[in-house]
């Protein structure tokens, strides 16, 4: 889905599939009647969300942020995370196609971080031979993620799987970066950590308006509200600081927000909150089509 144009750059919005995660988990400390009331659990306690990567177009070349879950998860996993991203070989893929994009066209994948559900479609499995899933492409990971999700930390251990990114260094496809790292003119990398350590989130300046894709950081719109974290944040306090950092820039300067994880709302235009640090949200989009409210309040 086309989510803004401008300055010569086109920013897509692409359907990487669904999944389903652990409720509790996904909204930490918050109550179930608080967090079910914005997006109901099933038998199992779980909630579905989205896997929604961000794709930039521009002269000089074709960027996708993130690339969601791949094709590489057990049928165990499949079941119980309820990964859904059939396609040829994955969503990813196929929602390229429909977009007009081949594989071969990608220019540049940029991680925002390494988890599973972000970087497991890095690499294909290709009838039991690995390959890079965009062979043409350069990915471009934080130096101090890379590190962090090699380490035997167990807190940490069961959201990466090596498989899903070291063979990139042996590709010769692997190119370690900085935050407040240019990626292409009008793009840039910065460091929104707290989800990890070393978690990063992207910014693209289209002359008049700006898009941020703050990623984990903010997964859904529901987490727009500061104190709404996740349990899987390795420094909750480190993302509540973020949150209140760049949501509130966020708003007063009328940023539109893209989310990864939110099951219907694929992007919102912030403005200043009502009262305190933060925003509200207005100009709410589905994957599908454009849904107009007065503010996020509606929701409730």
């Amino acid at each position: 889905m086309l989510i803004s144009e401008g300055a010569g750059l086109r920013v897509h919005s692409v359907d990487a599939g669904t999944m389903r995660l652990d409720g509790g988990s996904m909204f930490g400390v918050v109550p179930k009647p608080l967090w079910e009331k914005r997006i109901p659990a099933d038998d199992r306690n779980r909630i579905p969300i989205a896997m929604r990567c961000l794709l930039i177009e521009s002269e000089s070349a074709l960027v996708l942020v993130d690339t969601g879950v791949g094709n590489k998860e057990s049928g165990k996993a499949r079941d119980i995370y309820g990964i859904d991203n059939a396609g040829e070989p994955t969503r990813l893929e196929s929602s390229l196609r429909a977009m007009g994009f081949e594989p071969t066209d990608i220019d540049l994948v940029v991680s925002t971080h390494l988890h599973f559900d972000h970087a497991g479609g890095h690499l294909t499995d290709d009838d039991g031979e690995i390959r890079p899933s965009f062979p043409n492409a350069t990915y471009q990971i934080h130096r101090g993620e890379w590190a962090a999700a090699q380490t035997d930390n167990l807190r940490i251990l069961g959201s990466y799987a090596p498989d899903h990114f070291l063979p990139l260094e042996s590709f010769g496809v692997l190119e370690l970066i900085d935050w407040e790292h240019e990626v292409i003119p009008g793009v840039r990398v910065v460091g929104m950590p707290g989800h990890t350590e070393h978690h990063q989130g992207v910014i693209v300046e289209l002359g008049s308006d700006t898009i941020c894709y703050p990623c984990d950081l903010v997964p859904t719109a529901a987490h727009v509200k500061l104190n709404w974290i996740m349990a899987f944040d390795i420094e909750p306090m480190v993302t509540l600081e973020e949150k209140e950092r760049w949501l509130t820039e966020a708003g007063e300067n009328h940023w539109l927000l893209v989310f990864a994880h939110d099951p219907t709302i694929a992007s919102a235009r912030a403005r200043p909150a009502s009262r305190g640090p933060g925003c509200e949200l207005e100009e709410l989009a589905t994957d599908s089509d454009r849904i107009q409210v007065q503010n996020e309040s509606e929701l409730e």
